[in-house]
């Protein structure tokens, strides 16, 4: 069986050369990994490039070197699998054929009679990292922008030998939180001391000079004078590191993810370290042939379909915006200013001032709050210090840049003006009107509002063009989505500046319309209002919170109520129901929870003060009732919110949710899973996307 030629394959090269170093009587064998492309097309392995690799290793050990390296192009060591290639595969066997190749090419490094080695320079994510492990050992540089097995994210196990080989060599617990929990933590990636402490790399080293010092390196070992010791694995903890895990998954996935549940076996099976042999036809170990087989099942499933689909969102469309007009339009920054100084606001002053590097200054109506503001910034700061994440000399200029009035007059000479105060429309047009006075008149001025339009706080300006959304979602240091608005009258100019500032904060922008909500709390209240209207009918909170649970979504209804704030929720529903009283009822029961400032959930239990609170009807619905009308309510707002054009496509829908509310890579955010169900058909009467885009094809 071969795999399928992939005429999309950007090949991975695998260059030869011997190098000499001081203190050995052979060179040494020195494999590049590289592309042809800068860091910004980083090194993947496709079956060309799987080959190439393969006749480098044959070349080298031909050359009977003192030991055999392989190592990445400038930034980038290899970020995995070429994904691209994956909706080829035609069969089951084709898919295991590839995990196959892998195996077969990566294992002879493991098994290799010289010692090899990893010399990871930069990025290691994915069958790139496997590739590492399958190296006797392993130099990594501090520079390296990120170190992950992200497989499950996608849908996926690791299936080039992560699942065996790494908790062999680190233990049972650090593996699971690498290969499945910090997956399923927004893809969280592992720093290089991180990496380091965990046991993934023998030694670290600076990245000006880490080639150097890590043939040095390498020749010591081989000459003996260093020898790398490793703690030993513990095995008897094994059974119980992954009955904890099994639990954790269950009460937050409630088997949405196969992929999760598949990598847990996997790791079960590492227990008994790998050794070859066995009744595999290639010599693989039980567990890397488990590996081949898992690859094999999960390449056709609807949700890593839908994890290609999520991930291509991110990495393609997140950076070219649909919408977003000519760069060469934006005007520079170089002064910030944020009206307000409470918890919002300072995080944007911190935001805007470590990512920008220009002045920053808050105001607010009094002194007290101001000095609150700017010393929440500092503490952060001083935070940041002490977590060893930034140098005390960039610290000391991120102070300097931050500071407050309570004079507006500050904001004269700013370029970009973003509000923060309290949700409510003439608050925010005061505002307005109080800088347009100030302000020069190419100044942009940006609205934080998370419902109100922006076409009617800019209606009774001189210069309504300039006024801009500029909506982010709360953490501001953690969710990456930057929903920019376009109100009636915002000029090109203005928007163009608003996407610039969007990217050098490193955020996700979306061109949204200006419609009610917007688009994620839009969707979110919807979501929600048929979570309490099922509370209302009857239901006990308790069912209806967890109607969703199936999904896999990284939170329930009632928890992430609580997290947006029963008021803040109930003041966005409002906004909703003035716009769409038919679709956005008002819950009564909400305005008392919202009144009553009780927390909803406490110790992961609805809070009895809060259910005392409540006054329902006689009509109760099953979960599934819930989740159906849940699931029929989102189709009919996203169809709706598309024919309005709030924004380009669907894929700007689930680009925002997965982005701005965290849903999960393996609903492809929500259209994809609104499909596969036939929740779409069912409502709309038709996909939302073309079949084999986010599913299998057919």
């Amino acid at each position: 069986m071969t795999v399928p030629r992939n005429p999309n394959e950007v090949v991975t090269r695998s260059l030869l050369r011997l190098v000499d170093v001081p203190g050995l009587d052979r060179p040494a064998a020195l494999i590049t990994l590289d592309n042809g492309f800068d860091h910004t097309r980083p090194n993947t392995f496709g079956p060309t490039g799987l080959s190439s690799l393969d006749e480098a290793v044959t070349a080298a050990l031909a050359a009977e070197p003192a030991f055999v390296a392989v190592t990445g192009k400038p930034y980038i060591f290899c970020v995995g699998a070429d994904l691209t290639g994956l909706p080829m595969l035609a069969n089951r066997d084709q898919a295991r054929e590839i995990g196959r190749l892998g195996h077969r090419v990566f294992g002879r490094l493991r098994t290799s009679a010289v010692p090899t080695f990893a010399f990871v320079n930069g990025a290691a994510m994915g069958g790139g990292l496997e590739l590492a492990l399958h190296c006797h050992y392993r130099t990594l540089s501090g520079g390296a922008s990120a170190l992950a097995l992200p497989e499950v994210s996608l849908g996926l196990v690791p299936g080039w030998g992560g699942t065996q080989l790494l908790p062999n060599l680190i233990g049972i617990a650090g593996a699971a939180q690498v290969v499945i929990q910090n997956p399923l933590m927004q893809n969280r990636m592992l720093k290089p001391k991180q990496a380091a402490e965990l046991g993934i790399a023998d030694v670290l080293f600076e990245p000006a000079d880490f080639l150097e010092r890590s043939l040095e390196w390498a020749a010591q070992v081989v000459r003996g004078e260093i020898r790398v010791t490793r703690p030993e694995v513990d095995r008897e903890m094994w059974d119980g590191v992954l009955y904890f895990a099994r639990q954790t998954l269950d009460e937050r996935l409630h088997g949405a993810v196969p992929a999760a549940y598949r990598a847990l076996e996997l790791l079960g099976l590492a227990r008994e370290a790998p050794v070859a042999g066995g009744d595999d036809p290639d010599g693989l170990p039980a567990g890397m042939a488990a590996e081949v087989e898992a690859l094999a099942d999960l390449v056709f499933s609807e949700e890593l379909r839908s994890g290609l689909y999520s991930f291509d969102l991110v990495q393609r469309r997140a950076k070219r915006p649909a919408g977003a007009p000519d760069r060469e339009l934006a005007r520079p920054v170089t002064k910030v200013g944020i009206v307000g100084a409470g918890l919002m606001a300072s995080q944007l002053a911190l935001l805007f001032a470590r990512r920008l590097q220009v002045p920053v200054v808050l105001t607010d109506l009094d002194q007290s709050r101001v000095d609150s503001g700017v010393g929440w910034v500092r503490a952060e700061i001083d935070k940041l210090v002490g977590k060893g994440r930034l140098p005390e000399g960039t610290a000391a200029t991120l102070r300097g840049l931050v500071s407050g009035s309570v004079d507006k007059a500050v904001f004269a000479d700013a370029d970009f003006v973003v509000e923060a105060v309290f949700e409510d429309l003439a608050v925010k047009k005061q505002v307005w009107a109080e800088l347009e006075k100030i302000v020069s008149p190419e100044a942009v001025l940006a609205t934080n509002t998370s419902s109100l339009s922006v076409t009617a706080m800019a209606a009774d300006l001189e210069h309504p063009e300039r006024v801009v959304g500029f909506h982010f979602f709360n953490p501001v240091a953690v969710l990456p989505l930057l929903e920019i608005v376009r109100g009636e009258r915002t000029d090109e100019a203005t928007l163009a500046t608003a996407f610039a500032v969007g990217r050098e904060l490193r955020k996700s922008c979306v061109l949204v319309a200006d419609a009610p909500a917007f688009v994620v709390n839009r969707l979110l209240t919807r979501f929600l209002g048929e979570i309490f209207a099922a509370v209302d009918a009857g239901t006990p909170p308790e069912v209806a919170d967890a109607a969703l649970d199936p999904l896999g979504l990284p939170m329930r209804p009632l928890a992430l109520l609580q997290l947006v704030g029963p008021a803040v929720a109930y003041h966005v529903g409002g906004t909703l129901h003035a716009a769409f009283p038919d679709r956005f009822p008002v819950s009564e029961n909400l305005r008392r929870i919202a009144e009553s400032g009780r927390p909803l959930v406490v110790d992961g239990d609805i809070n009895p003060e809060v259910a005392n609170l409540l006054e329902v009807g006689s009509a109760p619905l099953a979960a599934e009732e819930v989740r159906r009308q849940a699931l029929d309510a989102l189709a009919q707002e996203i169809r709706l919110m598309l024919d309005e054009g709030v924004v380009a496509e669907p894929q700007d829908i689930d680009l925002c949710m997965i982005l701005g509310a965290g849903w999960p890579f393996h609903l492809g955010g929500v259209t994809p899973y609104l499909d596969r169900t036939g929740t779409s058909e069912r409502v709309t009467g038709g996909r939302f996307l073309p079949p084999g885009l986010a599913s299998l094809p057919g």
